[in-house]
């Protein structure tokens, strides 16, 4: 009886090893580093109001100070270390794990700036109007090239503050990265995916060779505004991140349309 009761105590123990030790074989999640490819989905709020000024949430969105027209909303892709968003945020994603949603405090220095003095001017209300300009109190206005906010008017004169609206605000950005892309494939379809806003990477055609990418590009996207420059940057972008590149071709397909439908 205790033999068997001392086998029973061994073969559970040799199945614990065995289980140990194929946990240890599966590779881990590695934290996010510089230059990896990531799909974020996050959202910014200042801090001291809570007001979202950026966000890749269409929802959210409904709530935000500035809503810019034709915006396109979803994941964003993300290349550590690029500057593809605010430095402070750039920063805070390393460290992260796929999956989680973190928290991420962003200082004004690694934001918007602090504020500078020396941006704030004021001119003569008489000066404005010479130019056809009309300000009006928090009005967002272009003068000498540049814009400037108005924080103030009275006597004949108006403060113009050239800071960015943000400038000197803390932020709090809500980030989760969903994906970390791990493929030559898979990072250059997320290059696509933000050149071409809104239209889906799979439906381009994908070739990578030893030193060339070739990209077949479908009928849809070839009215989109400044086609050429977007292929352009694309171009650029692959063989910036993969050194081997040397050329980057694209070729528009257009497909015969099926019998008995009628042609414009």
């Amino acid at each position: 009886m205790f033999e068997e009761a001392d086998k029973t105590v061994k073969e559970d123990k040799e199945e614990s090893v065995k289980k140990e030790e194929a946990e240890e074989k599966v590779p881990k999640e590695k934290p996010v580093d510089k230059q990896d490819f990531l799909l974020v989905e996050l959202t910014g709020r200042l801090e001291d109001t809570g007001e979202v000024f950026e966000t890749t949430d269409e929802e959210t969105a409904k709530t935000a100070v500035f809503q810019p027209e034709g915006r396109n909303y979803g994941p964003r892709v993300v290349v550590v270390g690029e500057g593809w968003v605010l430095k402070g945020l750039d920063a805070g994603l390393i460290g992260l794990k796929v999956g989680a949603e973190e928290k991420i405090e962003v200082q004004p220095e690694d934001a918007f700036g602090t504020r500078d003095l020396e941006k704030v001017r004021m001119i003569p209300y008489r000066l404005l109007r010479s130019k056809g300009v009309t300000p009006s109190l928090g009005a967002q206005i272009e003068y000498e090239g540049r814009t400037a906010v108005v924080r103030s008017m009275g006597a004949g004169r108006v403060q113009l503050d050239y800071n960015h609206p943000y400038a000197g605000r803390k932020l709090v950005y809500n980030v989760k990265i969903l994906k970390r892309f791990m493929t030559e494939e898979e990072k250059i379809r997320a290059l696509m995916t933000r050149r071409f806003l809104g239209f889906d990477a799979e439906k381009f055609g994908l070739k990578i060779s030893k030193k060339k990418v070739s990209i077949e590009v479908p009928e849809e996207i070839l009215y989109t505004e400044n086609l050429q420059l977007v292929k352009r940057g694309l171009a650029l972008d692959i063989m910036r991140f993969f050194e081997k590149i040397e050329e980057v071709s694209f070729s528009e397909v257009i497909k015969k349309e099926a019998s008995g439908e009628k042609q414009s």
